[in-house]
């Protein structure tokens, strides 16, 4: 499945966790967004579980967008920028 993650995060130490971890499954395609294409659920709740581990829930927070493949050939967007990534990129 594809996820799109996104994520504000106010402390720079945690957010640089965060992107850590998202850079091992996903592609960066603005500062505090990833798509991660070809997750399994498995990989999918690992990935969710470790975010949820390194984020202050009273300041944080991250989004989880599951997409389909019809809702991905949708996809519009302005200015610079790439259709979505559909292909592996993680590394589990």
């Amino acid at each position: 499945m594809f996820y799109i993650v996104c994520y504000d995060i106010v402390d720079d130490r945690l957010r640089d966790k965060v992107v850590k971890h998202l850079k091992g499954v996903g592609v960066r395609v603005q500062k505090s967004v990833f798509e991660c294409p070809d997750l399994s659920e498995k990989q999918y709740l690992h990935l969710k579980d470790a975010l949820e581990g390194i984020i202050d829930h009273t300041q944080d927070s991250i989004r989880f967008y599951r997409q389909c493949k019809t809702c991905l050939s949708l996809v519009e967007f302005s200015g610079v920028g790439d259709k979505p990534f559909t292909g592996k990129c993680g590394f589990f």
